[in-house]
């Protein structure tokens, strides 16, 4: 088979693991692990206070565009330095 092939395939596997995660709990909440960790966290230690709070907290919607955004930069460089070892390859080989 193709590479691209490949992809593709890929793309379906992963599509369809989204929608199977939906339609088998539409109404559930797909937290981050922020959440867990404080309620394990108060479970253990009752009386545990953070010794750090964040100076910026952004609204929820600017919270997922900037994690958006950090996912999308990091992207960006490993597929530059995929791209570039690639191309150095294809250059040494012929």
């Amino acid at each position: 088979m193709r590479r691209e092939y490949y992809y593709v395939l890929g793309f379906i596997v992963i599509a369809a693991i989204c929608v199977i995660a939906y339609a088998l709990n539409p109404g559930a909440e797909f937290g981050g692990a922020d959440g867990e960790a404080e309620q394990v966290i108060g479970e253990i230690d009752p009386d545990y206070e953070p010794w750090f709070s964040s100076f910026f907290e952004p609204a929820g919607e600017t919270e997922s565009m900037l994690f958006a955004l950090q996912a999308a930069i990091g992207a960006l460089i490993i597929g530059y330095f995929i791209g570039t070892n690639r191309i150095k390859k294809q250059n040494r080989d012929g």
